[in-house]
């Protein structure tokens, strides 16, 4: 008997996905555990591992489809000693087509009020409103075709990425009618933030992850009462502890960085200052006995925060470790929900840009973010003469239903004095 392959759930928000890749073609047979396809979820691209053992008998969603609803059958597998051909032919039990909006999946075809002069089948089914899948229309934007002189042989007329092959050579072989009609006005250009509509520009839809980062940056600023404290913080002699500490484990292969240490002296100055790990729900505070701390990372699909969990308990090459592991799955996109879902605070460090300080934007429902600057050579104050010393600048964010000025700057502080006095990160 055949089996449906379903759209599946990667994360406990996700309801669509984008079916960026397909890693098997029609033919090819998979066992379990085989990583069949690469989804994009609203978090990251995830891979998509067979959970039975067969022959592709069909691929029902191309690779490029997008707003594929969960639960939705995209591609059909024949188990062993089954017709491939008889379960290429079955009908998936998902009636909804894959790349169909919810709102294009309850439209119903509408009785023309005249009859259309064309003799083409119209792709048009509701009005002038042409049904055509995301990546048909993308193809069609990318190539100029005008998509309302192509036949849709999709469920309800629905133009698909098949029925544009060989549409850019149809297009100029307009009727006379067609040619006759006055040219449409050419759209406006959307105005931009500068005024300037003159200027070339390339548009790029966004990315799922992107639109998230979007979506949560902005209701962040909205909605969180944000205050920002500052600190600077002398590093000689965290510096002077990470090279000891470098050459001590060299034999192990562990090499630390100063990001490592900084996690760690965030985690501590949290378990010191409990008031500062904490989130706002509503009517309730909760406050977290465990310090998971999220470190921003950039990745290729927009910025991503991988989470060093218990990360006050955790000694510094343990947490080393994880973070590289964290780090390149994170830009590889390879990141499981529990590897970016939680955390208690977040970290994001610039410091290796050059960037000397600045304010992070809260991640909610997180209640702070501490953004670090690099270390460079300042005056200083040492014993009562002038001096120099290296010095980073650090900057917490807080929610402030949360938080109160007076906890933040105690945090602030305690953060400093583990960074001057830096034994306090390896007992």
């Amino acid at each position: 008997m055949a089996l449906e392959i379903k759209m599946p759930a990667l994360s406990p928000t996700m309801e669509e996905g984008t079916l960026a890749r397909w890693l098997v073609k029609e033919g090819d047979t998979v066992s379990s555990g085989d990583i069949m396809a690469e989804i994009e979820t609203d978090k990251a691209t995830m891979e998509f591992e067979a959970v039975d053992e067969g022959v592709i008998a069909k691929i029902a969603v191309p690779e490029g489809s997008e707003n594929v609803k969960v639960g939705t059958v995209i591609a059909i597998l024949a188990e062993e000693g089954e017709d491939v051909s008889d379960a290429a032919g079955a009908k998936p039990s998902a009636a909804a087509p894959a790349s169909a909006t919810a709102a294009e999946k309850e439209q119903k075809p509408a009785p023309a009020a005249t009859p259309s002069p064309s003799p083409v089948a119209s792709a048009q089914p509701a009005g002038d409103r042409i049904i055509a899948s995301p990546l048909a229309k993308r193809i069609a934007q990318q190539n100029n075709i005008d998509l309302s002189g192509v036949t849709g042989s999709g469920p309800n007329g629905r133009i698909v990425k098949a029925d544009l092959e060989g549409a850019s050579a149809k297009a100029p072989a307009a009727s006379a009618q067609q040619a006759a009609a006055p040219a449409p006005a050419a759209p406006a250009k959307p105005a931009t933030l500068g005024g300037d509509l003159d200027a070339p520009y390339e548009a790029q839809k966004l990315n799922n992850v992107r639109k998230v980062i979007a979506r949560r940056l902005t209701e962040a600023k909205q909605t969180i009462p944000h205050i920002y404290l500052t600190v600077d913080v002398r590093l000689d002699a965290l510096l002077k502890l990470r090279s000891q500490l470098n050459a001590s484990l060299e034999p192990d292969g562990v090499k630390l960085s100063v990001n490592d240490l900084l996690i760690k002296a965030l985690a501590r100055a949290l378990a010191r200052v409990p008031k500062c790990n904490v989130s706002f729900q509503g009517d309730e505070l909760f406050s977290y006995s465990r310090q998971d701390i999220s470190v921003a990372v950039a990745a290729p699909s927009g910025l991503i925060t991988p989470i060093i969990r218990d990360a006050g308990r955790k000694g510094l090459a343990q947490i080393s470790a994880e973070m590289k592991e964290l780090a390149g799955k994170a830009k590889d996109g390879k990141l499981q929900p529990h590897e970016f879902q939680g955390g208690t605070a977040s970290l994001s460090n610039l410091g290796m840009f050059g960037t000397k300080q600045f304010d992070a934007v809260i991640n909610p429902p997180q209640a702070m973010i501490l953004a670090v600057g690099a270390g460079e050579q300042r005056p200083w104050v040492i014993d009562g003469e002038l001096g120099v010393a290296t010095v980073m600048s650090a900057t917490g964010s807080f929610d402030h239903r949360a938080i109160d000025g007076a906890d933040g700057a105690a945090l602030m502080q305690a953060f400093q004095q583990l960074c001057e006095n830096p034994m306090g990160l390896v007992v």
